[in-house]
């Protein structure tokens, strides 16, 4: 049997030697994947309550429903808060007061814009307030001419039925007539209505004036007069 080469020998051993080198730096990897992974940790929730005593749990307890709580990692470094119901009500409330304040500012511009795109000068808003006072005056007066006329029909209404059971003293008097009773109730009813329309009237031109002033002070303030 012919004997191997140096050659070959020295071939064979460079072999051998890269297989139990790979052999040796494999070996670490396998038992590194071999290991178990690390175990994922839950989270924790946190909360006082009103006696400032803290509760955990893995879950929500009971005792936290409603307050501020706060999740805790694995390392008990808190990484996101739950706010309590009166701190949502709060917030909700205080969104809708910006809400309420931009609706407020969005149309106190646009009354701006009405009134420069509306009057040239103090004089046309004057002039226009007049116009619907003056309406509102003599509407004014008509109320007050019918409820004088109402009046009057009331205090005759009243002599008439004053002749009348049960206003008479009268033993034999008789009973009011249907027709009279119905006058005196229409007048009294009238009278009611017509009291009411001219309170009204009345407000109605008190809001009309304070309407105008506010107008006619903004319309200088925004032309710059005084």
């Amino acid at each position: 049997m012919t004997k191997p080469s140096l050659l070959t020998h020295r071939l064979c051993s460079a072999l051998l030697g890269g297989v139990a080198l790979v052999a040796v730096c494999a070996s670490p990897a396998a038992a590194a994947s071999r290991k178990a992974k690390p175990k994922v940790h839950e989270a924790v929730y946190r909360c006082k309550d009103s006696n400032g005593q803290s509760h955990f749990g893995q879950s929500i307890p009971a005792i936290c429903i409603g307050r501020d709580i706060e999740v805790l990692d694995n390392t008990g470094r808190v990484v996101r808060r739950i706010d309590s119901a009166e701190v949502l009500a709060a917030r909700a409330k205080q969104q809708d007061q910006a809400d309420a304040d931009k609706l407020s500012a969005e149309a106190a511009a646009q009354r701006d814009r009405t009134l420069l795109a509306t009057y040239l000068s103090v004089a046309d808003i004057e002039r226009l307030r007049d116009n619907r006072l003056e309406i509102l005056v003599q509407q004014s007066a008509v109320t007050r001419e019918y409820i004088t006329n109402l009046r009057e029909r009331e205090t005759r209404l009243i002599a008439d039925v004053q002749r009348f059971r049960p206003y008479s003293p009268k033993p034999n008097a008789a009973a009011v007539p249907d027709h009279l009773g119905e006058e005196m109730v229409n007048t009294v009813n009238g009278l009611q209505v017509y009291q009411e329309e001219l309170a009204k009237n009345t407000t109605e031109q008190t809001r009309l004036r304070s309407e105008f002033d506010a107008d006619i002070a903004r319309f200088k303030e925004l032309k710059g007069i005084r």
